[in-house]
Parts: C-alpha cells; structure tokens; sequence
C-alpha cells in the first residue's frame, strides 16, 4: 500500500501563490508517477500536472506557465507551486501516484481557495 499525504492548501487573495506538498510512505516503487489533480465543485477531476521518477512533467496546457512541479525522490515527495492563483483554481486539490497512469493511489485532498 502506499499513503499520500498533502499540505500547504489554504486561502489565498487572486493573484497570490501557494505550495502544495505531499508526502508518500510505502511501497516507494509504486512512486514511479506522483501528481496533482484538482476538482472544484460540480466539475470533474482533472489533471494539474504530474512528473516521473526521471524528472519528465507533464502539465494541463491551460496551466502551463503558473504551475511548476516537482519532486525529490531522495524524500518521496511532490511539490506544486502555484503562481498569479485564479478564483477559478478554486477546488479540492490531490495528490496521486502510481508505477503508471492511471494514478492507482490518492491522498485525502487539501482545499485551495482563492478570493478574487
């Protein structure tokens, strides 16, 4: 089993940033894949971006630019820093992982709000 744990959500002003971490514990090769995906109310999830073991991103193109991935195998962690945020990146953020897509193991998720 694996257990993923995230943190850093929050409230933050549009126009703000936050940093979105996740820890995962367990069986560490089945970390080959970590990411983010998002869901706000009524919508589904969907990707914000994930990154490989090998350090290869992979970002929802409507967040290229503002959103930045990344990892440290050495800690089994994932970070998402999240830049000039958009009320409209409001939504129940989570972290995921998996030996391949699609994600097979999910955290608890971590709310993101931005006021505008």
């Amino acid at each position: 089993q694996v257990q993923l744990v995230e943190s850093g959500g929050g409230l933050v002003q549009a126009g703000g940033s936050l940093r979105l971490s996740c820890v995962g514990s367990g069986m560490i090769y089945s970390l080959n894949i970590m990411g983010w995906y998002r869901q706000a109310p009524g919508k589904q999830r969907e990707l914000v971006a994930d990154i490989t073991r090998d350090i290869i991103t992979n970002y929802a193109d409507s967040l290229k630019g503002r959103f930045t991935i990344s990892r440290d195998n050495a800690k089994n962690t994932v970070s998402l820093q999240m830049n000039s945020l958009k009320p409209e990146d409001s939504a129940v953020y989570y972290c995921a992982a998996g030996f391949r897509r699609p994600m097979r193991y999910w955290g608890q998720g971590t709310q993101v709000t931005v006021s505008s």
